[in-house]
């Protein structure tokens, strides 16, 4: 038996929540019901009360004696908000605690999955859609709305998924008791996830280099994030400032070529390959056995470059050759280090390098002297090839590799 919270807000299909509420309580959980206040004018506590079980409070300023948002908090193994409305997506990611159910939110360390419901201008606005962003890069679980019916003669995106469905995705939460509080098997269990991570040095001579500034620390919030999420992760080290992560298995690659390589190897029979190293687009032409020396007469060296191996879009272009009898990922996640000029933006440039890919997602981050090389902060924005709409995420790039291993596991689950 789990200890759910199961959080109703204040929209029209607040009634499928009994249904869900129901479906937990079938399956043997104690269930404890937060609704908002709004949200008693489409169902009344006494509903609540009587499926669950339980008394039903809205407040902070009832059950003092128990300090009932902290107790609930630290006593759910998972905490459930369905029908999530666009005011309690906007509370929850600004942190607000301004009602039992908020409050709650922010004393769980359990697992929180929100299903929100809303018409389609609301879930498309741009306020909507950062609040998810920000919910998502926190490891907040948002199951996507479905598309049909929705209040009055509209239709579109945004309407509340049957209880079934909900249930079902929720119930790798609720199946293994020896489960932490902190995670279920989860949404990446039995994936393999192969990730690149650092930055290729291509050798001048014996001493030097040509390189860049990746550390591999988004690599490695990444892999430290699929694994979490349940995956096998296969990890491709580069150069990185830090070790690898424990329970990745682990290849190294320190030159373009050699990563293409190790890259191709472990992509074959993976669901997924994330390039987030950072790969050099040059070479020198020739490497000298000896160490360049300063010559006497004070002559510049030429140093003449040559083109690396484009490794993302000739693994993408070897997939389509195989077709459906190879055995490389379906979903290929590019990451695009980009700087802006006089021409385009950074999302320009980004968008364009999707298209030139032909990957299924790309990272795009702005990047330059003490941005995101080396830093433990970032912001990207991921793109998507369906058109999908765009999921900003910024903060630790610990926040950013949740709230792209979310998208992958969304795409995957969509896939």
């Amino acid at each position: 038996m789990k200890r759910i919270v199961l959080g109703v807000s204040a929209g029209i299909a607040a009634y499928k929540a009994a249904l869900l509420l129901r479906l937990f309580k079938e399956a043997g959980h104690h269930v404890d019901v937060i609704p908002t206040i709004a949200s008693l004018q489409f169902v009344g506590a006494a509903t609540w009360e009587a499926l669950s079980g339980n008394p039903v409070h809205t407040s902070v300023f009832e059950a003092v004696d128990t300090v009932n948002h902290v107790r609930l908090g630290q006593e759910a193994d998972l905490v459930v908000i369905a029908p999530a409305t666009a005011d309690v997506l906007a509370r929850a990611a600004a942190g607000m605690a301004n009602d039992l159910l908020t409050g709650t939110l922010l004393a769980t360390g359990a697992p929180v999955v929100m299903a929100p419901a809303m018409h389609t201008e609301m879930w498309e606005h741009p306020a909507t859609v950062a609040n998810v962003a920000t919910l998502r890069s926190r490891g907040v679980h948002i199951i996507e709305p479905a598309v049909g019916r929705l209040t009055g003669k509209d239709s579109g995106a945004g309407r509340l998924p049957d209880p079934e469905e909900i249930f079902a995705a929720v119930s790798r939460y609720l199946e293994d008791e020896a489960t932490s509080r902190s995670s279920g098997p989860g949404p990446l269990a039995g994936k393999i996830v192969a990730i690149s991570a650092g930055g290729t040095r291509e050798p001048l001579d014996p001493v030097r280099y040509l390189g860049n500034r990746s550390s591999g620390r988004q690599g490695i919030a990444l892999a430290k994030a699929a694994l979490a999420a349940g995956a096998t992760v296969r990890f491709i080290a580069a150069h990185m400032d830090l070790p690898a992560p424990e329970g990745v298995e682990l290849s190294t690659a320190s030159t373009a070529r050699q990563l293409q390589g190790a890259v191709t190897e472990a992509a074959r029979g993976a669901d997924v390959l994330i390039m987030s190293a950072a790969v050099a687009d040059f070479r020198p032409a020739e490497y000298v056995d000896a160490k360049i020396k300063k010559s006497d007469d004070h002559a510049d060296p030429v140093i003449t470059l040559v083109r690396n191996p484009d490794i993302l879009a000739m693994l993408i272009a070897q997939r389509a050759a195989e077709g459906r009898s190879g055995d490389l990922p379906p979903l290929v996640v590019g990451f695009a280090a980009e700087t802006g000029d006089a021409e385009a933006g950074v999302l320009e440039y980004g968008a364009a390098k999707l298209a030139r890919k032909g990957c299924e997602m790309l990272v795009v981050n702005e990047v330059g002297e003490n941005l995101t090389f080396g830093t433990d902060e970032n912001t990207v924005t991921i793109l998507f090839a369906d058109g999908a709409q765009p999921v900003h995420a910024s903060g630790s790039k610990d926040l950013v590799a949740a709230t792209v291993i979310d998208a992958v596991a969304g795409a995957l689950g969509d896939g």
